[in-house]
């Protein structure tokens, strides 16, 4: 997956460009979809660094091996992003998980 069809997947699905993190929880790792996107005047980010964001999540999911996980999560999910509800996808990495820390994202 690259940065560009992750953003267009958002698009396609949701009609916004919602920002994406990762997070460690309870040793398992998510990707959460937030409620804020490129397209609201008080988005943080300018475009070139939104595709920037998303393109150093692409990098771990890619070299987690969970990126088709993420990408049928948000095909198949009904749930949207909205004001303090982010849409949290569970990654099963298996002993991978291990072996990363993300405190640096």
């Amino acid at each position: 997956m690259t940065a560009q069809e992750l953003h267009q997947l958002l698009l396609d699905k949701w009609g916004r460009s919602y920002d994406i993190q990762l997070r460690q929880i309870k040793g398992r790792i998510f990707v959460q979809i937030m409620w804020k996107y490129l397209e609201q005047a008080s988005f943080p980010l300018s475009e070139p660094e939104y595709i920037q964001h998303l393109n150093e999540i692409v990098n771990y999911l890619n070299a987690w091996g969970g990126s088709l996980q993420v990408q049928s999560y948000i095909e198949k999910t009904r749930e949207r992003p909205r004001v303090g509800k982010a849409v949290s996808i569970p990654l099963d990495l298996g002993e991978v998980a291990s072996e990363w820390i993300l405190d640096d994202i």
